[in-house]
């Protein structure tokens, strides 16, 4: 286990993963924000190094004091070879092996790897894997083979237009995370709003306001760069709301020169035609998460 430091090794490993995209983006979004500021104060292992195997994402042990908070205590994880990811994966020095913890990668190839340690350390792992979209101008800049020009919604990738005199475009409040974490497919609980508090007051976030203010639909970004919990009130549902926040917010990202990517569940097939609509491109390996355990 090798950890990276200083701006130099950093930004090797930034260069070194857009070579591996797009199975490591959910670790080239995490370590372009580490040296965009380390607003989350991450940091990064390696196998070794420079010519590692395993990249493994994590906070520092000083800020993951809460056992139960698997918000707080995630690692995101790339491997050249993750068929041999196991043995950095089972340290302790790597992984705290005695919390609720969860693991986020593009690779279903490590599930595996994850399985078998999570028997071993007698835990149990739920694994959610969903489907992985880079927008278009990301790609272009990226990684520019994974793009496909001709099979581009003909809508521009722009969405329908809203109502601008009866929605106003704003930015989240951290008092609106109580709202939000009711709607989070992954959140309902007190960990999970102090973690969208904490996106909320690290990162930029968009939202749609009503006539009296109330908060209609909504997007914020997360401590990997990717677009989360977006949302609309059900109400309000079939208005092309959501498309046009996350459309909004992806301007605004790649205008700061952020690398712009979401997942969307399998079964959502609203928000599949919309990230079609918006030229978010479906990528050939999935979003991947593991929340894991101890029995």
């Amino acid at each position: 286990m090798f950890p990276l430091q200083g701006a130099q090794m950093l930004q090797m490993l930034e260069k070194s993963l857009i070579k591996c995209l797009p199975e490591s983006l959910k670790v080239y979004g995490t370590v372009f924000h580490i040296n965009h500021g380390n607003p989350f104060n991450l940091k990064a292992l390696v196998d070794k190094w420079p010519d590692f195997n395993t990249v493994v994402i994590r906070p520092h042990e000083q800020d993951m004091t809460d056992d139960l908070d698997n918000y707080t205590n995630t690692y995101q994880v790339y491997s050249r070879d993750p068929h041999n990811a196991q043995e950095l994966l089972a340290s302790p020095e790597v992984i705290n092996w005695k919390q609720h913890f969860q693991i986020q990668s593009s690779q279903s190839s490590l599930n595996e790897v994850i399985q078998n340690l999570a028997g071993a350390k007698s835990y149990q792992v739920k694994h959610s894997e969903n489907f992985l979209y880079l927008a278009s101008q990301t790609a272009r800049k990226l990684a520019s083979s994974l793009l496909d020009e001709k099979n581009l919604s003909p809508s521009g990738g722009k969405p329908k237009a809203i109502n601008q005199d009866m929605f106003k475009l704003s930015s989240l409040d951290v008092t609106h995370a109580t709202f939000l974490n009711k709607f989070w497919h992954f959140g309902g609980n007190e960990r999970s709003q102090r973690f969208i508090e904490r996106c909320i007051r690290t990162f930029p976030s968009f939202c749609l306001l009503g006539p009296e203010g109330t908060l209609l639909s909504w997007t914020l970004m997360d401590q990997t760069g990717e677009t989360r919990i977006a949302g609309t009130l059900p109400e309000y549902r079939s208005h092309g709301l959501v498309s046009y926040v996350i459309y909004i917010q992806g301007q605004a990202m790649d205008n700061l020169g952020f690398p712009v990517y979401s997942h969307v569940d399998k079964s959502n097939k609203v928000m599949q035609k919309m990230s079609y609509t918006l030229h978010h491109i479906p990528m050939p390996c999935d979003w991947n998460q593991w929340h894991c355990t101890p029995l």
